[in-house]
């Protein structure tokens, strides 16, 4: 059986100028980076830090929009990203979620025009805290996942990942036990497979909260293929460990 390989993404979210970023990656220079890792800077930064440091580096974008290009003030496309040779992007991440009220069906064309056109995409996916508590956590995971990747198909199951990121988990400093994220892990393999996706093939990430301290027992759990890291992923040393945990 195919052996799924780790992947791990940095975002940054909307952190850093060009100096920081600079910073960073010159101490991240001297470090081995033992698995597949991918650093989503913010949009401004995409282009410079793709021309100076792809050698030793992959870089993604934290957003997609679907259309090539047009009238759509502050958005980057798809086509704007493979001109860079930007060949990752984040899709559904909590915050597009909540804060910009992206829906299920935008975030499936974004899916679908990246994947379509060669970019390889991270498809976050979870619940809030108040879903959670009332127990939907599972039916709100599997909604997202039929309805944001309904009518995809995915011709080599790298280009797809899946993280799993409980909103109330992210930047909280509160985690998913291992065995909970495990569990949820395990049924969203289970819905890609229903879904007529090759689910053993196809990574799943989880994201929240993600620290040096809790990356071991996570990644003990058999279902967990990484991590999608936010504030622990700004400084190269803490980063580092998490990847090489």
């Amino acid at each position: 059986m195919k052996q799924r390989k780790k992947f791990f993404g940095a975002n940054w979210k909307m952190y850093k100028n060009m100096k920081d970023a600079e910073i960073f990656f010159q101490s991240a220079l001297s470090l081995k980076w033992e698995k597949e890792t991918v650093f989503f800077p913010p949009t401004h930064l995409l282009a410079s830090l793709q021309e100076k440091f792809s050698k030793d580096f992959k870089i993604g974008a934290q957003n997609c929009y679907f259309e090539k290009e047009g009238a759509f003030t502050g958005e980057i496309s798809y086509q704007m990203l493979l001109d860079e040779k930007i060949n990752y992007a984040l899709i559904g991440h909590s915050e597009r979620r909540l804060i910009f009220k992206e829906s299920d069906e935008l975030l499936c064309k974004k899916a679908s025009v990246c994947l379509s056109n060669g970019l390889k995409v991270i498809f976050c996916v979870g619940e809030t805290l108040e879903e959670r508590e009332k127990g939907k956590e599972f039916e709100i995971v599997e909604n997202q996942i039929k309805n944001g990747l309904k009518g995809i198909k995915v011709d080599n199951s790298s280009d797809l990942i899946i993280a799993y990121e409980p909103v109330w988990a992210i930047g909280t400093g509160k985690t998913a036990t291992p065995e909970d994220a495990e569990k949820m892990h395990a049924f969203i393999r289970k819905i890609l497979q229903e879904n007529g996706f090759e689910s053993e093939f196809i990574r799943i990430i989880y994201g929240g909260s993600v620290k040096p301290e809790n990356i071991k027992e996570l990644m003990k759990q058999p279902n967990i293929d990484g991590g999608l890291v936010g504030g622990a992923s700004l400084k190269p040393e803490s980063f580092i460990q998490i990847v090489n945990y």
